[in-house]
């Protein structure tokens, strides 16, 4: 565990994740997460209709492709996050969560489609599927942080430019 992934409180270190989901962050986090989960099911339910309807037959199959593929994204990113609210209200504990975590499975997904395809989507339908790439590597990277065994983190090595300077103030005295 590297230094920025703990928080220091007085003598003892408190891992990252157990900090996490009381923070302001998780808030804004979570917040984020369920309005993009809104608004991806309104675009879809909505305008994206009309939008697939327009496309050429290749189009139609990325569009479906993707429009799951997005799908899939956010229901993941919903569940973690609903999971890490449940923690931070006291429902369940975090030992639970790790158990439904396992269940979620948050998962790396890889495109097939085609660049000449993907650039023919609707640009709504890009720009949400790029939110929900960016949340979800996010996400996956805290599941990272939150899920690293609780040890405390190596000494910082000695800063060889400060052992230098304090022999040149022993040699050539403090002034």
């Amino acid at each position: 565990m590297s230094e920025p992934d703990v928080i220091k409180l007085g003598a003892g270190t408190v891992p990252f994740g157990h900090s996490f989901v009381h923070s302001e962050a998780f808030k804004a986090l979570f917040q984020e997460g369920m309005e993009l989960v809104e608004d991806t099911a309104a675009y879809l339910d909505g305008e994206g209709r009309f939008d697939s309807k327009r496309l050429p037959r290749e189009g139609v199959i990325a569009y479906a492709t993707e429009s799951m593929r997005l799908t899939t994204r956010l229901m993941q990113v919903a569940s973690w996050l609903l999971l890490q609210r449940a923690v931070a209200e006291g429902e369940i504990t975090p030992d639970q969560a790790q158990l439904e975590n396992n269940r979620v499975h948050l998962t790396q997904q890889d495109t097939i489609t085609t660049v000449d395809d993907y650039e023919a989507l609707p640009s709504r339908l890009k720009e949400l599927i790029g939110l929900a790439t960016r949340i979800h590597a996010r996400i996956l990277h805290l599941e990272r942080l939150m899920s690293e065994p609780d040890h405390v983190p190596p000494l910082p090595r000695p800063n060889p430019v400060a052992a230098q300077q304090r022999l040149l103030e022993q040699v050539f005295g403090g002034n």
